[in-house]
């Protein structure tokens, strides 16, 4: 008799059913994977609508997951909702290559380019203006108001011994050193990056000028930006500039006080807008009414053209000027042809 070779054991199946089952689950998970890259590539390549076919300003923060992305995307109208976007991310692998910052999505992007914009860091950047003579209070209102900081905070910040040393400024505080330009800011970007692009820059300037120790009474570069925050707060002319640079170093030469209302305002602890006689003779650091030489430091942040005025002032003898309320001034020689300016000019509100 034969050795049963026709004959399978209980729960045994035969080899060419297994084939067949294989091949029939290959079949399917084949046709399960050509759908779903169907779907993901019909996904990724169909433009979105967008709300109301608005641009669409959406802010990522800083650690956001992959799933937090979506989510934000979708609540803000850029995508919809659904998993499309985390498996486009993960099978075409940008999942971890996606950067914090603030983007601008238009209507009819893809799926696929909002991913890449995300991926290269395309961020928004708004441009944020300092202007010449600002002080860091009102450079911390300005940044603070366009969401840049809490205005504390920026003013704890430009005053840590650790960021003026980092800084290599050996001051109270980083004024005069924060330089007045229009910078390309990220929303959400730290205040202390944005601290040290405006130093940066503040240095960039200063050796473009050349060497701040080549002047006229051998001022420190510290004394140099302190007398230039002066000079860019007492006229808006730029042609006068050179001038009033010449009559502060004048008077330094000759040991006479300044005599500058700019600095005994900035050491006012409450200033109102109305300068008064008693403010005058308020003692203060910065009172060169009552102090001999120049202040500390610093009284706001001047820009180019004042530190240049004062490493190339005017070639005059004048020790005064006085205003010609036409955002000029008249400068005088002594006191006599001084007081005779104030007569017309102030006194008697001349022209």
């Amino acid at each position: 008799m034969g050795q049963g070779r026709g004959f399978l054991k209980k729960g045994q199946r035969r080899p060419s059913t297994i084939r067949r089952l294989a091949v029939w689950l290959c079949a399917v998970a084949f046709l399960g994977l050509a759908g779903f890259g169907l779907w993901l590539w019909s996904y990724a390549v169909t433009p979105m609508p967008m709300r109301e076919g608005a641009n669409l300003h959406v802010l990522i923060p800083p650690k956001t997951s992959l799933a937090g992305i979506q989510n934000i995307l979708a609540e803000n109208g850029v995508i919809p909702p659904g998993r499309g976007f985390y498996f486009l991310a993960r099978v075409s692998r940008l999942s971890q290559r996606l950067q914090a910052g603030e983007y601008l999505f238009s209507p009819g992007q893809t799926p696929d380019q909002i991913l890449r914009v995300l991926a290269a860091g395309s961020t928004v950047r708004w441009s944020v203006t300092i202007p010449e003579g600002a002080n860091i209070y009102q450079l911390a209102d300005i940044l603070a108001e366009g969401g840049w900081g809490e205005r504390d905070l920026f003013l704890e910040l430009v005053r840590d011994p650790d960021i003026l040393a980092r800084h290599g400024v050996r001051a109270a505080s980083l004024e005069g050193y924060l330089f007045p330009d229009t910078y390309q800011l990220l929303r959400g970007q730290n205040p202390r990056e944005i601290i040290g692009l405006m130093v940066e820059r503040g240095r960039q300037v200063r050796q473009e000028l050349g060497d701040l120790r080549d002047n006229a009474l051998g001022l420190s570069p510290h004394e140099v930006l302190t007398l230039a925050s002066i000079v860019e707060k007492e006229t808006a002319a730029p042609e006068e500039r050179p001038l009033i640079a010449q009559v502060f170093l004048n008077r330094l030469q000759q040991s006479m006080r300044l005599q500058t209302d700019p600095t005994v305002i900035y050491g006012l602890a409450d200033f109102d807008g109305n300068l008064t006689r008693k403010d005058l003779e308020t003692p203060s650091p910065y009172n060169t009414y009552l102090i001999n030489g120049l202040p500390p430091g610093p009284i706001a942040s001047p820009g180019r053209a004042a530190i240049a005025a004062v490493l190339h002032p005017a070639s005059e003898s004048y020790l005064y000027f006085v205003s010609k309320n036409d955002g000029t001034h008249y400068f005088s020689r002594d006191l006599a042809e001084h007081n005779r300016a104030v007569l017309k000019y102030q006194k008697r509100g001349g022209s």
